[in-house]
């Protein structure tokens, strides 16, 4: 019998090279600040070989979202391509070892495990620098029909719609998952990705989507219009539509109603790298658990305030005992 999970998700299989530094760096190598933006091969080994001292941290936007989950006891497991070689070899220990399931074939002979080259500013920004690698030839074969079938979301990470292969997997699980009553979940992931493919989001969110996450910007990106219009367009649709406001918190707009839900203290701002990540998982930990949706986006933002107060976009303290103690 197939394994039930609460959440499968399909997305960029990372490891993140994080490094501190000034904005001179970044305005040195005329990279510009708190950007996220794909590169080849050759200039990450340039911009790698400029970056100070780092660490090495699995990441991959919905592989953090998940990590969140199984953090918060959801049974979850996660879809994306590495390579056969030693950063390949840390990502799934890594995801593994946090609790999500991953059963990915790795590719032989082509490109290397993905990379997310990270800039931390003293001001706690981060300046993403991503070459995707192996990424990219994650195919519709990869793809286990009958676990999207028997889950309850499917999460689909906007990053991962720009190449070809992983588009067409990620249209395949859309439609397992809408023949057989599995919730279909995406993050607009960044404006880049919002500007490059926004009448396929905006057709998405129409006919396929149940729920989606985007951050103030990429919503308004979505519609190029300001908030206020931006968030009166998404509640045209059917979808569950959160709007992460950083500082400002969250709205949750479904069934006509808007819950606005203040963020949750940080004890300090280190990394705000992972903060929509965790966010998500914390959202749709209180979802599988049958929370109401205010309280579904409380517990997005104790998982958020959580991530940024560290390096690295996974948790590092105990999500549930937080949890706990703000809401029981």
């Amino acid at each position: 019998m197939t394994d039930r999970h609460h959440v499968i998700a399909i997305g960029n299989a990372l490891v993140d090279v994080i490094t501190a530094a000034e904005p001179a760096f970044l305005a040195g190598q005329g990279i510009p600040k708190g950007v996220m933006r794909l590169i080849g091969a050759d200039e990450a080994e340039t911009l790698y070989a400029a970056m100070g001292p780092g660490r090495e941290i699995s990441g991959g936007s919905a592989a953090n979202t998940l990590a969140g989950m199984a953090a918060l006891g959801a049974k979850t497991l996660f879809v994306g391509r590495v390579a056969d070689d030693q950063l390949g070899r840390v990502f799934a220990h890594d995801i593994r070892a946090a609790g999500v399931d991953y059963a990915t074939p790795v590719s032989t002979g082509g490109a290397p495990t993905g990379r997310c080259l990270i800039v931390v500013t003293p001001d706690g920004d981060r300046t993403m620098n991503t070459f995707l690698g192996a990424c990219q030839e994650l195919s519709e074969t990869d793809l286990d029909a009958a676990m999207v079938a028997s889950a309850d979301i499917l999460y689909l990470e906007g990053y991962l719609w720009d190449p070809a292969a992983p588009r067409a997997a990620m249209r395949k699980a859309i439609s397992v998952a809408r023949a057989n009553n599995t919730k279909v979940a995406l993050t607009l992931s960044d404006v880049f990705c919002v500007e490059g493919y926004r009448s396929d989001f905006q057709q998405l969110l129409a006919e396929h989507v149940d729920l989606v996450f985007g951050n103030e910007n990429e919503v308004c990106a979505l519609y190029q219009t300001d908030l206020d219009s931006a968030m009166a367009e998404l509640a045209k649709h059917a979808c569950t539509s959160v709007i992460t406001r950083s500082a400002a918190g969250a709205v949750v707009i479904a069934d006509g109603q808007h819950h606005v839900v203040a963020a949750e203290p940080a004890t300090r701002v280190l990394d705000t790298t992972g903060a929509g990540d965790l966010f998500a998982g914390g959202f749709m930990a209180g979802m599988v658990e049958g929370r109401s949706l205010p309280d579904c986006a409380r517990i997005g933002c104790i998982a958020a305030a959580e991530v940024i107060s560290h390096y690295g976009a996974r948790p590092e303290a105990d999500l549930k005992a937080l949890v706990k103690a703000r809401l029981g």
